[in-house]
């Protein structure tokens, strides 16, 4: 797709902005000083059908909605300048910044308005997009990087955050406006928690440098904040020593109370700096459709998958722990007994068990092979009906009872990976926008759909029982990357969390142009 586009005059310029003055649906001319009609602003908006319709769709290709422009933005100014452009108008027009467009239901779509594409800044960076400190102590990063280009920029130096997603190709700016997690949240906690300060724009177009000591109240609410205070441009994260290789284990259970004690047991051990604690921990399903191996990796022997695929069969869902050690050098020689020591006393079923031993990058790229082969195969570019959950550890048998074993199995319409593991609240910080469950030990669930253009409405509507369910049973269920309709839903999911929420808006955003997208606060 053209990212520069060729406008030499004002009359353009003025061409350019009249255009989206008149798709927009605004039938007399704002009211905007002449110094917003620039050509260096004007020249970056594009009404191209291929801009928009790029814009118009994300991952899920489920909702499409559709913008009257782009803006490929080479600074942060940039930015600024079009929220200005849009606060002071008569009528302001809804902005949406989109990251790498892995929303599943058109969070980062702006229909009728703008949407920023920040993949363009980082071919303005000029290779400023991650810089090191000069201690290795942090690194600053713009909101547009993705998390595989820092991985392999700090890897450079032998350094690395600590707390990923499964999936690396995603932006910064956009994990840390949802929560960001993975299987080192037990212990290091969401990606929201390993942030130092952030540059954000508001939307008054103000352009703020924010941390827990300076513009707090910002720093707080833009962190899960779901893109609704400001356009984060600059994420300072911290960086530890990164290790080499990791000891990569699988273990399959067929009792569900073993699996979630056993899970329970090893995120206990969850300190920071404590050496005998693991470094990744996730669970997850695996049903009589299919492959042992999914699409995240493969992992079981060939030889096994009989056996494998004999248990399932024999009881329909088996369940699979995941865990990772990392090691060094210097923990080369010992990072076995550690791990046994660990995993001493489980009870997955005898046999079952599986290792590998990969580079440390290897490891947190796992996902990408496999959307390599699903793209060769057309299969990564369909819909994907996703729905993500956070569930208390006290109602979460009920949930394996009633959704797992009583919806997914009688629809039996589920194929993709099902994730089930769990975190500890105290890694969390209340402060933030996130919404989690109340209780110290929560489960956090992934059904990770993909279906086709024509039967994607089944799984939605699967999802849609899931939630009837958990209503009607007094399940405390929390979405993660939410979608709702209503703003007495939105209200229900933010709890009490919701005022705060609702003033912070009014404080950061209150011409309501940020992020249309997630309904919050317009249902357009």
């Amino acid at each position: 797709m053209a990212v520069d586009f060729p406008i030499t005059t004002y009359f353009t310029a003025i061409f350019i902005i009249s255009r989206l003055m008149s798709i927009i649906g605004i039938s007399k001319p704002w009211n905007i000083s002449p110094k917003f009609l620039t050509l260096e602003i004007a020249g970056k908006l594009s009404v191209d059908p291929s801009a928009i319709e790029s814009a118009s769709q994300d991952f899920g290709h489920i909702v499409k909605a559709i913008p009257e422009a782009v803006l490929y933005p080479s600074s942060a100014e940039d930015i600024a300048t079009l929220v200005k452009l849009s606060y002071n108008s008569l009528v302001p027009f809804s902005i949406a910044a989109k990251g790498h467009g892995h929303s599943v239901r058109g969070q980062a779509m702006a229909n009728n308005g703008v949407v920023v594409d920040m993949a363009s800044m980082k071919k303005h960076r000029n290779g400023s997009g991650i810089r090191i400190s000069s201690d290795g102590c942090y690194a600053d990063i713009g909101g547009e990087q993705l998390w595989i280009d820092v991985l392999n920029a700090t890897l450079e130096r032998g350094l690395a955050p600590v707390s990923w997603t499964d999936y690396l190709y995603l932006t910064v700016g956009g994990t840390l406006s949802n929560a960001g997690i993975s299987g080192q949240t037990f212990r290091y906690g969401p990606q929201i928690s390993n942030v130092y300060e952030m540059d954000v724009i508001t939307g008054t177009a103000d352009f703020h440098t924010c941390s827990p000591e300076k513009n707090s109240e910002l720093f707080y609410a833009v962190l899960g904040g779901l893109g609704q205070f400001g356009i984060i441009t600059r994420a300072r994260i911290p960086l530890e020593p990164a290790p080499k290789r990791v000891k990569w284990v699988r273990m399959l259970y067929n009792d569900f109370s073993a699996f979630t004690r056993d899970q329970e047991l090893l995120i206990s051990i969850n300190g920071r700096k404590d050496n005998n604690a693991l470094d990744y921990l996730e669970g997850s399903l695996m049903m009589d459709q299919g492959s042992p191996d999914n699409w995240r990796s493969s992992f079981f022997p060939p030889a096994d998958h009989p056996k494998i695929m004999s248990l399932i069969t024999e009881h329909r869902i088996i369940y699979c722990l995941e865990v990772v050690k990392h090691y060094d050098d210097q923990t080369k020689s010992t990072v076995d007994k550690e791990l046994q020591q660990l995993l001493k006393g489980l009870s997955y079923t005898p046999g079952l068990m599986f290792e590998k031993d990969v580079l440390y990058a290897e490891f947190l790229n796992r996902v990408r092979s496999g959307e390599l082969k699903l793209k060769s195969q057309g299969l990564w570019d369909v819909p994907h009906p996703w729905l993500n959950l956070f569930i208390p550890k006290s109602q979460i048998a009920d949930f394996n009872d009633g959704v797992f074993k009583g919806i997914v199995l009688e629809r039996s319409i589920t194929t993709g990976p099902v994730l089930l593991y769990p975190m500890n609240r105290k890694k969390w910080d209340d402060r933030m926008s996130a919404v989690i469950p109340d209780e110290e030990i929560f489960y956090t669930v992934g059904i990770l759909h993909s279906s086709g253009f024509d039967d994607w409405e089944a799984f939605d509507d699967q999802n849609k029982e899931i939630m009837q369910f958990c209503d009607k049973a007094g399940i405390g269920v929390k979405q993660y990357l939410p979608h709702y309709t209503a703003k007495e839903e939105w209200i229900q999911h933010f709890g009490s969390k919701w005022k705060t929420f609702q003033q912070s808006k009014h404080q950061f955003d209150p011409k309501m142009i940020l992020s249309p997208g997630q309904r919050i606060f317009n249902n357009n």
